[in-house]
């Protein structure tokens, strides 16, 4: 059986929950295959964690050389890996679809000449060859796709699947990539740690609420509800534009796209720019005081009423029941 490489997203060695989901995606269609760059030190605790949720083997790229460059040098050392494995040895190589996967897919998608799929939200073997789902066109219309040249290059957002708890063989490789001066020319120069806010990341988080235009700048209400349910704070494009939140917090088609469990949408009208960043979520939430809102063409529940009344009192009776 082929393997199916998973390319690890991690902060320091603390293994983010999109990489364990993509692990339970890869034994569908292989051999699931860590690749894991990062410190010698953190391999072994990585590696265990790998194991635990179904990585038969994890490659240990020791990023003491590359660390400091952008993207190019993590696309050269998979490039190698993929070819190390000869033809059909490698049924797909998948990615988390955020801002470095995309741009490490792309790069090594192109030096592989391999066909790639961005942003799928299934992946499913058929026949051995994966095939995905997509939501195109602002999530009007789900797709199928498969690639038909090369190994298939997949980047998937994050909550498309759960991650299963299942042990791997979990054989450990240490992999020495050669890197070359050209994929070096971009360094980083400064970079400044984002603050904590004790909420989950947007992208990764299984419960999102959203607050828009109908907030008047007043997020509290948003904030409450959130830390009630352990969710992550988003915003719509109009409340980001009024300078109510910063642009890190912004869901929709220029903003950061979500695939949530759950998302609550409060004074949001709907437009078709928000509805592209949040429409795949599995179940959705609105309160709005317009009851010919757009948004409530989407939603599983909605409640038409003033978010600043209805807000508060949902959070008081969530915290009862926590109590």
């Amino acid at each position: 059986m082929s393997e199916v490489l998973v390319v690890v997203d991690h902060v320091d060695g603390a293994i983010r929950k999109p990489t364990l989901e993509l692990l339970a995606i890869a034994k569908r269609l292989g051999e699931p295959a860590a690749v894991f760059f990062g410190g010698s030190d953190k391999a072994g605790e990585v590696s265990e964690k790998l194991k635990a949720f179904g990585a038969d083997k994890i490659y240990v790229v020791d990023d003491a050389e590359i660390k400091g460059y952008l993207v190019a040098p993590k696309a050269e050392a998979l490039q190698q890996l993929v070819e190390k494995a000869g033809e059909g040895g490698v049924a797909a190589v998948l990615f988390v679809s955020g801002y470095e996967g995309k741009e490490v897919a792309a790069r090594l998608a192109i030096k592989i000449e391999s066909g790639l799929i961005t942003d799928a939200v299934d992946v499913e073997a058929d026949g051995g060859a994966p095939v995905t789902t997509q939501s195109v066109f602002a999530g009007n219309y789900t797709v199928k796709a498969k690639v038909t040249k090369g190994t298939p290059i997949i980047t998937v957002k994050p909550n498309s699947t759960s991650p299963v708890e299942e042990a791997g063989a979990g054989t450990v490789e240490e992999f020495s990539a050669t890197i070359s001066d050209a994929a070096k020319t971009a360094q980083i120069v400064a970079q400044q740690p984002r603050k904590a806010s004790g909420r989950p990341e947007l992208t990764e988080a299984a419960i999102v609420v959203s607050g828009g235009r109908g907030t008047g700048g007043n997020f509290e209400p948003i904030e409450g509800l959130a830390d009630a349910l352990g969710a992550a704070v988003g915003a719509s494009r109009a409340a980001v534009d009024s300078g109510w939140m910063p642009h890190t917090f912004q869901v929709g088609q220029t903003g950061k796209t979500v695939s949530p469990q759950l998302y609550v949408a409060n004074g949001i009208s709907g437009a078709i720019q928000h509805r592209a960043g949040m429409q795949t979520s599995k179940t959705i939430v609105a309160v709005n005081k317009d009851d010919e809102a757009p948004i409530f063409e989407l939603v599983d529940f909605g409640v038409v009423g003033d978010l600043h009344s209805v807000l508060p009192a949902a959070t008081e009776k969530i915290n009862e029941r926590k109590n």
